[in-house]
């Protein structure tokens, strides 16, 4: 059946408006009437840094790197309750959907967000400053309430790599799926293709998988150079799976 075009971006839900309990107030603001947008999908994540460090990706090297992975895997808002470190990750469907929420949610800056869109998501955020050892203001960390994709390419990203295609319902998926027809495990980080102790199995035969994640699978397999961050197709395999590491 050919897939008809749609637009989805993804939404993360981020630690400090779950602990300010403004989750209901969020998901009003995004809801069918003010975006026109539908649920797609939705799931409440504990993030590893597997994860962590995928999605901020672009941002590694930078100083405040370790600051932005701290802040998605709930750290720095639950420094004691370890079990309360989450986000709610939701793909979100609809015409014109990513510019829509975009809209809604204002500037990535709450100051600015604060200025040229009073009312939106983000103007309920706050910047807090990052310091090095030595006391140093380094750059700043905006705590910005929640995430939405940038653009097209990004949305496509993101949501492969915090989504599987049957998290989605299969008339919802935007993008490329194919069947698997070969195992494919993981252990200690590594890509195998048999079971070996300590490993799990990313992929059997008959598994509906996203084409891209496959063909980096493939990739692999077979050596070849400048293959993409196989992390990249793991990470969303790991969700709630193993524990978080601090």
């Amino acid at each position: 059946m050919p897939q008809k075009k749609v637009e989805q971006t993804l939404v993360l839900i981020k630690p400090d408006a779950l602990k300010n309990s403004i989750t209901g107030f969020l998901l009003s603001q995004l809801s069918e009437f003010h975006t026109g947008s539908r649920f797609a999908a939705a799931k409440i994540v504990q993030v590893n840094r597997i994860l962590a460090e995928q999605h901020y990706a672009e941002h590694r090297g930078k100083p405040f790197f370790q600051a932005l992975l701290n802040y998605i895997m709930g750290c720095i808002h639950y420094p004691d309750d370890a079990w309360k470190r989450r986000v709610i990750a939701i793909v979100y469907h609809g015409p014109g959907v990513l510019q829509r929420v975009r809209d809604v949610a204002g500037p990535t800056n709450p100051h600015i967000a604060r200025e040229e869109k009073p009312g939106c998501i983000r103007a309920l955020g706050t910047v807090v400053p990052i310091k090095d050892e030595a006391g140093n203001v380094i750059g700043q960390r905006l705590d910005n309430l929640i995430h939405t994709s940038a653009t097209h390419d990004e949305a496509e990203r993101e949501i492969k790599l915090w989504f599987r295609p049957c998290d989605i319902p299969p008339l919802m998926r935007a993008y490329p799926v194919d069947v698997c027809q070969e195992h494919y495990y993981l252990r200690n980080g590594d890509l195998v293709s048999t079971f070996e102790p300590g490993s799990f199995c990313l992929f059997a035969p008959g598994d509906v998988v996203w084409r891209s994640d496959l063909e980096i699978l493939r990739s692999h397999t077979q050596n070849a150079p400048a293959a993409p961050a196989l992390d990249a197709v793991t990470a969303k395999y790991l969700i709630n799976r193993i524990p978080q590491d601090d």
